[in-house]
């Protein structure tokens, strides 16, 4: 099940205008309407600065305040009040976007911080939880109960925004069962607020699976110790053994349980591979990894442990908080190993990219190969992906660096390296990658609609002028469908 308040199908690219009003005068509106006194946030004060800091400083804006909802109501109250000023508006979780203009805004900026609470029932196994909580505040909640849910596989990404951007589960081969989400708690832009089920309005509940929402509730599946971790390749020699045992398996593995992501990674200039292993049980399978355990490595933190434990060992996120930093996914229906070695050559080498080796402090372009049956685990369409003749894995090009005055040209690098591999895919055979699903949590803020929704745009552009005929959500940030056209 899910629970989500209504920030939901805002389908439209629309600039903020206020009509009548200015920004303070909005935040001091809202201020007085609010049921918690102390709820709404200047410039200058600390939970302004907390509250609006993303983790990749690209991703920031300067609001005019910070508003905090503590209950449904008060959400709904911002949402009206916003609407009939007409004012811009963004709606953060735990600010791990990498992409400007879609959790930030020069308006009002809605925080779900508040939003916390974790409700579990033992007899139905769901676990209700708020859009304000990061993953590892809910895997620790539901560690004593011997239960979890898929979800993100790094400490400190919020719940919100990775179940928002599309609900495929968590990003490595296995997504252990099935995701499933029942029923969403709906504030509506209008401000007022529903509980959608398939039953009640299934044209809306496909919306808002994939549409983009921010509260949720999950049915969770049985989590004991996990076999995980992360190893390293610094020795070039043993980099084509490492990309033949990634595409190996790709290819060939059928264990549900199993997963693994490869990276080729550009440091500050120090080229390696990196391999994250995991195994849903205490142990694999003798010879599922032994080919990748068996070469050289320089770091192998690879152990039997609680999921919790797993996610809170992974240092990445806390060394380059604070980084500017993009990913742009690319859709990969499967890893050849001449695909991979494209992807090493792009990384170490870029012919055509240099100047990215020279400003970014990291690079890597990492495959994410899922199961052929991924999206068999929802029994109902989803507004994302629009397509499921085939199941394209979320392949990220990721890249850091400091400075705004590199942000162009950091995009023009990636978005060269992207256009190559979407090429080297189509020379394979497959035609459909230009024109297939964008993964919404790797795709930059001007994205597509239809590399996004595709096919599900008119259905989404009706849904859009039932539910929010007034375009409030146009006036938000993220990937929207006006009610009147695709673009």
């Amino acid at each position: 099940m899910i629970r989500s308040w209504g920030i939901a199908i805002a389908i439209a690219s629309a600039q903020g205008i206020i009509v009548g009003a200015t920004y303070s005068h909005v935040c001091k509106t809202i201020a007085e309407k609010f049921s918690t006194p102390g709820a709404v946030y200047y410039p200058g004060s600390d939970g302004f600065k907390n509250l609006a800091r993303h983790w990749a400083s690209s991703s920031d804006e300067v609001p005019a305040c910070v508003v905090m909802p503590h209950t449904v109501e008060d959400v709904g109250k911002t949402l009206r009040i916003v609407g009939r000023t007409r004012t811009s508006f963004a709606v953060m979780g735990a600010g791990h976007a990498l992409s400007p203009f879609l959790s930030s805004t020069t308006g009002i900026h809605i925080s779900t911080a508040a939003f916390t609470s974790i409700k579990y029932n033992n007899a139905t196994k769901r676990v209700t939880f708020g859009a304000g909580l990061n993953w590892v505040e809910l895997y620790t909640a539901l560690q004593p109960h011997g239960v979890g849910v898929p979800g993100a596989r790094a400490p400190g990404v919020g719940v919100g925004g990775f179940l928002a951007g599309a609900i495929l589960g968590i990003p490595i081969r296995s997504a252990s069962p099935s995701t499933v989400f029942e029923a969403f708690e709906l504030v509506k832009p209008c401000g007022t607020v529903i509980d959608v089920t398939h039953e009640s309005d299934p044209e809306l509940f496909f919306a808002l699976k994939g549409g983009g929402n921010n509260f949720f509730t999950m049915q969770t599946f049985p989590q004991g110790l996990v076999w995980r971790g992360q190893v390293t390749y610094a020795n070039p020699d043993v980099f084509p053994t490492v990309i033949s045992a990634l595409a190996e398996f790709s290819a060939a593995a059928t264990d549900p349980k199993a997963g693994l992501s490869g990276a080729a990674a550009a440091l500050q200039g120090t080229h390696s591979m990196v391999v994250q292993m995991f195994y849903d049980g205490p142990r694999p399978p003798a010879g599922l990894f032994d080919e990748l355990l068996a070469v050289e490595f320089a770091t192998n933190t690879v152990a039997s442990q609680s999921f919790l434990s797993m996610i809170k060992s992974i240092p990445f996120t806390e060394e380059l908080a604070g980084v500017r930093a993009y990913n742009l996914g690319v859709s990969v229906p499967a890893y050849s190993l001449d695909f991979l070695n494209i992807v090493k050559r792009e990384t170490f080498h870029q012919v055509e990219n240099a100047e990215l080796t020279n400003i970014s402090l990291a690079l890597l372009l990492t495959s994410e190969p899922f199961l052929p049956s991924i999206l068999s685990h929802n029994k109902y369409g989803t507004a994302y992906p629009f397509t499921r003749d085939v199941a394209y894995t979320p392949f990220a090009i990721f890249v850091a660096w400091t400075g705004p005055k590199y942000d162009d040209a950091i995009k023009r690098g990636i978005e060269k390296i992207r256009d190559k591999l979407e090429a080297a895919l189509v020379e394979e055979g497959y035609e459909g990658v230009p024109t297939s699903p964008s993964y919404p949590n790797y795709a930059l803020w001007d994205a597509p609609l239809d590399r996004i929704y595709g096919s599900n745009l008119p259905k989404l552009q009706e849904i859009k002028r039932r539910v929010d005929p007034d375009n409030v959500m146009g006036l938000a940030g993220g990937f929207k469908i006006s009610p009147n056209s695709a673009t």
